[in-house]
């Protein structure tokens, strides 16, 4: 038997290892970016500020913002360069974009400078989450796509976690000229990676779809399950040549695509509108608040490293139940804990403001059970099933668009959320998120049909309704009763 790096047997996982972590490099230097805000922000609006005058409330919370406002526009454009350039090609313009947002923080302290730096990395930010997550999907195997898929959200999580831990210790232009190696770092590993596979069928290529399966799967070219996976690609874009050109109309135009397109907007809303954003902005009001009087004290870097830690332990344990349990019942559990768990915060703000007693532990347990939930289920599952419930025609168009509208309900909840709060009362909030919760627990229950280790045609079989299988049904049997008599 073949043997890979000297160690791994032949139809060995480790290529489609190799192949996921280093697509997903991008997203870790995403999530640093992210994650970069936290420590940055206080210290340059401080008096020890490195840039001499520091930042306005102003001016942080554009730095802040602007990344989901540039994010809208480009899904779209990514999705476009995914599907005209390839995946591959796709990355690489990912990783040059963020390398050049790091040396525009390098070069200039101005305003300006940052701004347009955070711009662009919304730029990165659509890429990270419309090309990444699909260019996993088809390089993976059936067995191990879930597995692989949650990597886009424990190497966003990891990348936040090592952000606010250096940024707690090292100094400014160190922290930049680090952030600023991951990229480059990137640029030059991922030369060795295949194109995905479907991509080069797209284009016609299939000795290059065949080769770049056979060393994903560790096989021979001519083994029988690499053409086996070859041919059912093959197939399903066979199907999507016969409907229309346009994506976004032909899916409009057909039931079973529109239930489709559907669930992949509520998973991608909810995700956003689980809680999490809020949660993560209120953080240090919500500690400050429980933790009065017990003694404990906890700064804002500490604040942020202990929730950042929460959400690398829900990611790193995704991997598990979402191949073992199904994308369905992860989603379903974790969205029904998280709602459960804002609406007894939600109750905690109300027995406080009626001088009742609320244990000061109830507010931190919710507040890192809602950040596990969303990092364990809500963000990968919703992930992974928008991946698998489209073909290569629909999936770069419908992650464009389900991303657009995550980004939005992002952008508004972190202008708004304050001023919301303010006018009506935290209870009030937390109420509305433990109810999204609560009913996209409801809605995956009934209309969300299990994708793990299923192919299109068994997924779509599961969106018809009991009338429409039954009209099928009679129809072959007519055709059939035909042939018969013929």
């Amino acid at each position: 038997m073949r043997k890979f790096y000297f160690i791994f047997s032949e139809g060995s996982k480790i290529n489609q290892i190799i192949c996921a972590v280093l697509i997903n490099l991008p997203v870790f230097a995403y999530g640093a970016c992210i994650g970069w805000m936290s420590p940055m922000s206080l210290l340059l609006q401080s008096k020890d500020t490195p840039r001499g005058i520091p930042l306005t409330d102003y001016e942080i919370s554009w730095m802040a913002a602007a990344p989901y406002l540039t994010c809208v526009p480009a899904n779209y454009l990514m999705a476009i360069l995914s599907d005209k350039c390839g995946r591959k090609m796709t990355l690489y313009i990912i990783s040059a974009i963020a390398l050049a947002c790091w040396t525009i923080k390098l070069s200039s302290m101005e305003v300006w400078a940052f701004i347009l730096a955070r711009a662009l990395f919304g730029l990165t930010m659509a890429g990270c989450y419309v090309t990444c997550p699909m260019y996993t999907k088809e390089i993976s195997s059936a067995n191990v796509r879930g597995m692989l898929g949650t990597l886009v959200i424990l190497f966003h999580t990891t990348g936040n976690l090592f952000l606010y831990i250096i940024g707690d210790i090292l100094s400014y232009r160190t922290i930049l000229w680090i952030c600023l190696t991951l990229p480059t770092v990137h640029l030059v590993l991922f030369i060795m990676m295949p194109e995905s596979p479907s991509y080069l069928i797209k284009k016609g290529d299939t000795d290059g779809a065949t080769r770049a399966m056979a060393w994903l799967r560790c096989r021979q070219e001519d083994d029988p399950k690499v053409i086996s996976e070859v041919n059912q690609i093959k197939k399903e874009q066979m199907k999507d040549e016969d409907s229309n050109r346009f994506a976004v109309r032909a899916i409009f135009q057909d039931k079973i695509l529109i239930r489709a397109f559907i669930i992949a907007i509520v998973l991608s809303l909810a995700r956003e509108v689980c809680g999490s954003i809020p949660v993560l902005n209120f953080a240090g009001e919500i500690f400050l608040r429980s933790t009065e009087g017990s003694g404990i004290v906890l700064t804002p870097n500490q604040q942020a490293m202990a929730l950042g830690t929460v959400q690398v332990i829900g990611a790193s344990l995704a991997s598990f139940p979402v191949e073992k349990a199904g994308r369905k019942p992860l989603f379903i559990g974790t969205a029904l804990v998280s709602g459960l768990s804002m609406c007894a915060l939600a109750s905690w703000y109300v027995a406080r403001d009626y001088n009742v007693y609320a244990p000061a532990w109830l507010p931190v347990t919710t507040l890192s059970l809602c950040i596990f939930c969303d990092a364990l289920g809500l963000q990968p599952v919703s992930v992974i099933v928008n991946g698998e419930i489209f073909s290569f025609k629909y999936r770069g168009s419908v992650t464009a668009i389900a991303m657009s509208l995550a980004s939005s309900a992002a952008f508004l909840q972190s202008l708004f959320f304050k001023p919301l709060v303010s006018a009506v009362g935290a209870h009030v909030a937390f109420y509305f998120y433990g109810l999204v919760c609560l009913f996209t627990t409801v809605y995956v229950f009934f209309y969300v049909p299990e994708t793990k280790q299923r192919i299109l045609e068994e997924i779509y079989e599961d969106l018809k309704t009991k009338k429409e299988k039954r009209i099928e049904k009679e129809g072959v049997l007519a055709i059939e009763a035909g042939k018969i008599d013929f």
